[in-house]
């Protein structure tokens, strides 16, 4: 038996599939490399390690004087207000549109087939639905600010666009999937949708509307911050001008403040959160210190609702401009002048080299990512200690920065091009990918790595041929879904100058070339539901 584990090639079947697929894998890996233009030796160039040096220094001796901490505090109320007032004009966007979206609500559809106008209607929300996601918040932000000018108020309604279209096609998903029975007894003993869905729905499927709302409210706390570097304000506002102007002490300080604000973010999310486990049917688990599920429902409940009026208090918006006839007069307009997309053979090229180059920087990223990630796990994997506090800490410390943010950083020493941005996506994702990899790891079933130790192999064949091949298929739906995600951040990092799609849409945007910006948009919609289809597919593919 030692012999033969000393020797595992002479007894794995898969070994020429796994070598085949592995060196396909590296040859894919060279044009990624060149389309990024994935240099990193020039990290090394005398130029940028002065730059870096000096910008290091600074950054080592964060600034932490009255006023500036002050100006902080301000600006991080203002962000986690944006975050508040976006997700609650986002819930008044989602939840009509879901309610319409979910054919268990038909009347028409309880005799087997809904009726041609009632599905001609869901057809037509859901596709607004997946265009309002499809499209980042910085995306629909930079538009904003064209038409509103500086401030909260373009942050606040671009979170509202696009988290309405996340919140309306989950909930219509988390809707479809409960129990039907209640809903289509109550709707053929002559029950209004209203009350089918109050007392039919609902009861069971709150506790995950609720986890799924919360955790949005944290997302979109992170995403305020981003929406700041188009002139949004708040946190990312601060940290665009700190990092223009090589301040490195004032980043310093400002990262330490998001980080430590995305974390409480994070803890009061987990302890608000409904205990049972959302649709699995599972027994209630009671986390340390958190109430009985009823009162953290109600405590969750009377938080959020003075946390929303004292958002909407305390941010200087005019909302009678923001949303009166003339501000929506304002915004056809400025819709219209989209329209016809500039379809020149030369420019269309152009587009397809940025779509090109936004495709590699995320697929690239996400690669380095699930490499980085998997040897962070490990680490983080481990029993009880030191290294695993420490791969933890790091594993938050780098899911906690937005990759925008890492891209602003990367580029005083990287420059201008995808490079940075690519390096950026592969740091916030090897965070988060580190994290997800971690918990799998531990929750792979634990018989056919102890059979392999009492057999004498060693802790790496045990990884191996026991650990790996059973958390593969969990690894690989992980990193295929973070990439859905990178090819949406991807597309708005070259508003910081970091290449792609968003590069170009920041030039044309600020030239106020709008055919031109138009054809991006198009092009950047359907890239992004490209790779959103063929990412479900083989996700679909690996769980069948």
């Amino acid at each position: 038996m030692s012999a033969l584990i000393d020797r595992p090639w002479q007894r794995d079947p898969a070994a020429t599939r796994r070598i085949g697929t592995t060196l396909a894998l590296l040859a894919l890996l060279w044009p990624l490399l060149v389309w990024c233009e994935f240099r990193p030796w020039e990290l090394l160039d005398p130029r940028s390690l002065r730059a870096t040096w000096r910008f290091g220094v600074q950054f080592l001796t964060p600034r932490v004087d009255a006023e500036f901490l002050l100006m902080l505090a301000a600006d991080t109320w203002r962000t986690v207000a944006m975050a508040t007032v976006g997700l609650a004009l986002a819930w008044v966007i989602g939840v009509p549109l879901a309610l319409l979206a979910t054919a268990r609500l038909s009347v028409s559809s309880l005799t087997g087939r809904m009726a041609r106008m009632a599905a001609a209607l869901r057809w037509t929300v859901r596709t607004m639905l997946v265009v309002l996601r499809s499209v980042p918040e910085l995306v629909w932000a930079l538009m904003l600010v064209r038409v509103l000018g500086l401030g909260p108020g373009a942050g606040v309604l671009a979170i509202a666009l696009s988290y309405g279209g996340m919140l309306g096609k989950v909930y219509a998903e988390i809707l479809e999937s409960a129990d039907a029975t209640p809903t289509q007894a109550l709707l053929r003993g002559g029950a209004g949708r209203l009350q089918a869905l109050l007392f039919g729905t609902l009861p069971g499927c709150a506790d995950e509307l609720v986890s799924y709302t919360v955790y949005r409210w944290e997302c979109a706390i992170r995403s305020s911050v981003v929406l700041g570097f188009v002139g949004a304000g708040g946190l990312g506002q601060q940290l665009d001008n700190a990092t223009k102007m090589f301040a490195g002490g004032e980043v310093a300080t400002i990262l330490l403040v998001f980080i430590a604000l995305v974390a409480l973010a994070d803890r009061i999310s987990a302890w608000l959160r409904p205990s049972r486990a959302a649709g699995q049917g599972a027994e209630p688990h009671q986390m340390p210190g958190r109430p009985p599920t009823r009162v953290g429902l109600w405590l969750l409940l009377a938080a959020l609702l003075a946390l929303t009026v004292a958002s909407f208090l305390s941010l200087p918006v005019r909302w009678g401009d923001l949303l009166g006839l003339d501000a929506l007069a304002q915004m056809g307009r400025f819709i219209a002048e989209f329209f016809p997309p500039k379809l020149a053979p030369a420019f269309l090229a152009r587009t397809g080299a940025g779509a090109l180059e936004t495709l590699a920087m995320s697929a690239l990223g996400s690669v380095l990512a699930a490499v980085a990630g998997l040897g962070l796990a490990l680490l983080a994997s481990r029993p009880a200690g030191p290294v695993r506090g420490l791969s933890r800490l790091l594993l938050n410390a780098l899911r906690s920065v937005p990759e925008l943010v890492w891209a602003a950083i990367l580029l005083v020493s990287a420059g201008l091009g995808p490079m940075p941005g690519t390096l950026a996506l592969a740091l916030h994702t090897t965070g988060v990918l580190g994290r997800l990899m971690a918990e799998a790891l531990e929750n792979a079933p634990p018989q056919t790595a102890q059979a392999l130790r009492w057999a004498g192999a060693s802790r790496w064949q045990v990884f191996a041929f026991a650990t790996l091949p059973q958390a593969a298929p969990q690894l690989l739906s992980y990193t295929l879904y973070r990439w859905e995600n990178n090819i949406r951040a991807a597309a708005v990092l070259g508003v910081v100058g970091a290449g792609g799609l968003g590069q170009m849409l920041s030039v044309h945007l600020s030239l106020f070339q709008m055919s031109e910006t138009c054809t991006v948009l198009i092009a950047m919609l359907a890239l992004v539901m490209l790779v959103d289809a063929c990412s479900y597919a083989a996700r679909r593919r690996l769980n069948a």
